[in-house]
């Protein structure tokens, strides 16, 4: 079989599984058993595929992300996420739009302690967002940052996703999740600058009315007591890494024990509290590990049925230079990420891409922060983005999914900038771990 037949053949019955309903893992777990049958040879091929997924199961690269993922759900069922936002609320005073930027600044640092995207977008979309609207904020103004912030999750540390393409892409892990650190903290500041020029623009869209104003020690003492020792929590983890004291995994598990600890010390973490977040990072870790099963034989199809070769082949023979190559390259992941989930966009593309990014001479690096901003966006992005359908869930029946998708766009934009930056100036990804790791 030609290597663009088979190339047709495996991503159409994917396509048409995905296409179905059926989820990711059982649909790469098909296409994996009929490619074992076609191209590993029957009943070696099936014996492959399940030595293939414990590999992948076993992989302790993949440790991390169980850590980080406790890390969140013990931040959220302890209420100390709910503390720090009360923090910053007293904080921040006198800004246009102040309940929209208090969602990004307590989004971002919830995005440095917590590895779960949906939870961050799920807890700010339950707490502001009915306040927003009560105060008068216009939908768009109050759902969009909320959504924005959310997709930040995926590059400032810890990040399980960027722990998973890290792995998968062989990319050094510590040095993917340096990486994500400015490019995460600029976008956030860019979506600040974004919300305070719309609210003085707009000045409707977001009322002034404030809170009873609170002075002096009173103001700033929750963001010390409950905000600082959030922060210390991500510095320890970034120390760790960086300075060679600990590795991903290690440091992933001091992060968990940091905030098993700090919730001790707040007398947060009740027994019921921690059997919700170990429930909860079961379920999490479970899922992005089972769908880790396809990985390893999908990528071992592709290549034995000629596919990845054939492709990778017509791309390093044509006549294409490499900045063509990378929009197309980019172009597919923001498609892939309107219509499906961003594990199986890494499951998809990474077999095709890694190799192009190795024929360029690119620092896998800097391709690891473009890739992961476009993940992001895939989170945001109608019609399938899944931290659409978390906002969809918290926000009132009575606002129409049009203005959902409305309220994300100037973020989506944003976005889209980030990526246009980080191109035309590697050191914004690179320029840390270069620092801080020698890399």
């Amino acid at each position: 079989m030609i290597w663009w037949q088979s190339l047709l053949l495996l991503f159409g019955l994917l396509s048409a599984l995905l296409l179905s309903g059926l989820p990711a893992a059982f649909a790469f777990l098909a296409v994996n058993l009929v490619g074992a049958v076609l191209y590993l040879g029957g009943e070696a091929g099936l014996m492959q595929v399940v030595r293939n997924g414990v590999a992948a199961l076993t992989n302790f690269s993949l440790t991390p992300i169980p850590f980080f993922v406790l890390m969140g759900e013990v931040l959220f069922h302890t209420g100390l996420a709910m503390k720090a936002i009360d923090a910053f609320d007293r904080a921040i005073r006198g800004v246009p739009g102040r309940l929209a930027v208090v969602a990004i600044v307590a989004g971002t640092v919830f995005s440095a302690i917590s590895g779960s995207t949906v939870a961050t977008t799920a807890l700010l979309g339950g707490l502001l967002l009915p306040e927003m609207l009560r105060r008068g904020y216009h939908p768009r103004m109050a759902m969009g940052p909320i959504i924005g912030i959310g997709g930040v999750d995926m590059l400032i540390p810890p990040s399980a996703l960027a722990v998973l393409l890290g792995s998968l892409a062989g990319i050094s892990i510590s040095g993917l999740l340096i990486a994500g650190v400015v490019p995460g903290f600029l976008m956030a500041a860019m979506f600040i600058a974004w919300i305070v020029f719309t609210a003085r623009r707009h000045p409707e869209w977001a009322p002034t009315a404030e809170r009873e104003p609170v002075h002096g020690w009173a103001r700033w003492q929750p963001l010390v007591v409950h905000v600082t020792p959030l922060v210390l929590i991500f510095v320890l983890v970034i120390v760790a890494m960086s300075a060679g004291w600990a590795t991903p995994t290690e440091s992933a598990a001091l992060g968990a024990l940091a905030t098993v600890v700090v919730g001790l010390l707040y007398r947060s973490l009740s027994l019921a509290a921690l059997a919700k977040a170990l429930s909860g990072t079961a379920a999490i870790s479970g899922l992005i590990l089972f769908i880790i099963l396809g990985a390893t034989t999908f990528s071992q199809i592709l290549s034995f049925s000629g596919a990845t070769n054939g492709l990778v082949s017509q791309v390093q023979g044509s006549a294409m230079p490499g900045w063509a190559v990378l929009a197309v390259m980019i172009a597919i992941l923001l498609v892939l990420g309107c219509f499906v989930d961003q594990v199986s966009m890494m499951l998809i593309t990474l077999p095709f891409f890694m190799p192009i990014v190795q024929h360029f001479g690119w620092d896998p690096l800097w391709f690891g922060v473009v890739y992961l901003i476009c993940m992001q966006l895939g989170l945001l992005t109608p019609p399938f983005g899944m931290l659409l359908f978390t906002m969809r869930s918290v926000a009132p029946k009575e606002i129409p999914t049009r203005e959902i998708f409305a309220s994300v766009t100037p973020y989506v934009l944003i976005g889209l900038l980030m990526v246009a930056m980080v191109l035309a100036v590697p050191e914004l990804a690179t320029g840390l771990p270069n620092l801080l790791l020698g890399k």
